[in-house]
């Protein structure tokens, strides 16, 4: 994989400018946090040689200075709302996001729900027995006329009757389970209670993407509207920081939007805005630390043709739109790509046409490609994982790494015991076998050790739905750490 991302670069970068920010007002500054703060794999496969927990790490610097406030929408706690990538609930992952950061000496302060009118589930959750075990957990309420009726909302009326949460740390990291939690709200309402309390706070926005100053039609910010599809997020010129100092930077729809509004809750919070546009309240410095320019275009432009096809496989399940899939076929247009500029989907079509069923390919870190297809013991994924481990490792592909009395207690437990009417091993349990045989087998020792050259590896999986052939379900089975 080559290198396209300064990393050490960025965390320094980052938290040098993050610190200026605090000292532009009264040294204290509310930040909203967009995306993941941690586990933000689709940055590091689109800026190679970001780290997933980079953010995180650039938090641990500033710890001493920090409070963490999660926030959560009452409604989200009450239609019981799923993060689709963990499979559980916003509440629970409050939780979850607590013991994280505490556990790495971060100081979690407060959970706010917002958008509270005593709902049931929001009551049991705010309850000292209930799951909120933060040490202070405070409400916000709807307010009638939001985000236009500027004067009732900046007023006693209006963010007065929140709670306000007082804190002696310099800045304090406003996140949540998910979009649409109130995170904004949350922040301009302690911005109007500081303000009564005689303190200029600030506040500021942390996303990495759209980065603000590469083009707009630059590959790493398609692959963020290909990210963010579902959502219909798109990329456009801040066209506020173009009137005001005649520079063209990027920002996306949603924050264009909603500044003039918020514009105006500034002038009327501090007498003036601290800002002139939407680019102006952002601290983001990822496109500083870009390296490798050429490197990132072709990871991002691999993260757009993998997303695509994640969409037509979620179509098919009736998972996703059309529209969605429609705008990913528009993004790779505009990136002036096709499917076949993934190397690995030609070759796991070629191998499925050769083979007449299911099939897979990755892309090795020097460019050579390996293929799986299915058998009576391995599903192709699994095969794909086994000749790719072989590879590495100087194996072979004669040799059998797995022994058969690893292989058949498992499929006896999954059809015998568990109903399975397949008996192919997946990859998590060709992993199981593999790490059994190693204890008696050299070679299947050696082929564990190397698991962590796939890496980064780009994979594609074929497989068909219903009886006919020709209707294929083309989706990336892993694309960042396979």
């Amino acid at each position: 994989m080559k290198i396209g991302f300064d990393n050490e670069k960025y965390l320094k970068m980052q938290s040098e400018h993050i610190r200026e920010r605090i000292g532009q007002f009264d040294n204290k500054l509310y930040l909203e946090f967009g995306g993941k703060l941690f586990d933000d794999f689709h940055a590091s496969r689109v800026l190679p040689g970001f780290q997933p927990d980079s953010k995180l790490r650039m938090l641990c610097e500033l710890s001493d200075q920090a409070e963490i406030v999660i926030v959560i929408s009452a409604e989200d706690i009450e239609k019981n709302k799923i993060r689709g990538d963990l499979g559980i609930t916003y509440d629970s992952d409050v939780l979850r996001l607590m013991h994280i950061y505490q556990g790495l000496g971060l100081y979690v302060g407060s959970v706010v729900i917002t958008k509270y009118n005593a709902q049931e589930s929001a009551e049991l959750f705010k309850k000292p027995s209930g799951k909120c075990l933060a040490s202070k957990c405070t409400v916000t309420t709807m307010i009638p006329g939001y985000p236009t009726n500027v004067p009732f909302i900046v007023s006693d009326d209006g963010y007065g009757k929140n709670d306000y949460i007082e804190q002696a740390v310099l800045w304090s990291l406003m996140t949540a389970p998910g979009p649409g939690s109130g995170k904004m709200a949350v922040c301009l309402s302690q911005l109007y209670h500081e303000h009564k309390h005689g303190i200029k706070a600030g506040y500021a926005k942390f996303e990495t993407f759209p980065i603000w100053n590469i083009p707009l039609k630059h590959p790493v910010n398609l692959a963020y509207e290909a990210a963010t599809a579902d959502l219909n997020d798109i990329n456009m010129i801040d066209p506020f920081h173009l009137e005001a100092y005649g520079e063209t930077t990027i920002n996306y729809n949603r924050d264009v939007e909603i500044f003039p509004v918020l514009n105006a809750m500034f002038q009327r919070i501090y007498g003036e805005s601290p800002y002139k546009s939407p680019t102006d309240m952002g601290v983001n410095m990822a496109g500083n630390c870009i390296c490798n320019d050429d490197a990132c275009r072709n990871a991002s432009c691999q993260e757009i043709i993998r997303r695509y096809y994640a969409s037509r496989r979620r179509l098919l399940l009736g998972a996703c739109s059309e529209e969605e899939t429609y705008k990913l076929e528009m993004l790779m247009n505009q990136a002036d790509i096709t499917v076949h500029d993934r190397p690995v989907v030609d070759a796991a079509l070629t191998e499925s046409e050769r083979t007449g069923g299911p099939a897979a390919a990755l892309e090795l870190p020097d460019g050579s490609i390996v293929t799986g297809k299915t058998s009576d013991l391995l599903g192709a994924c699994s095969a794909l994982l086994l000749n790719a481990l072989k590879e590495l490792a100087g194996i072979g592909h004669e040799i059998k790494i797995i022994s058969p009395q690893a292989i058949e207690p498992i499929q006896s437990l999954k059809t015998k015991y568990l109903g399975s009417r397949n008996p192919r091993l997946h990859t998590d349990e060709v992993l199981i076998a593999l790490s059994v045989s190693a204890a008696t087998s050299e070679d299947a020792k050696l082929a564990m050790e190397t698991l962590p050259k796939l890496k980064g590896c780009q994979a594609q999986c074929i497989c068909y739905a219903g009886v006919c052939r020709h209707q294929t379900i083309q989706t990336a089975v892993y694309s960042g750490n396979f």
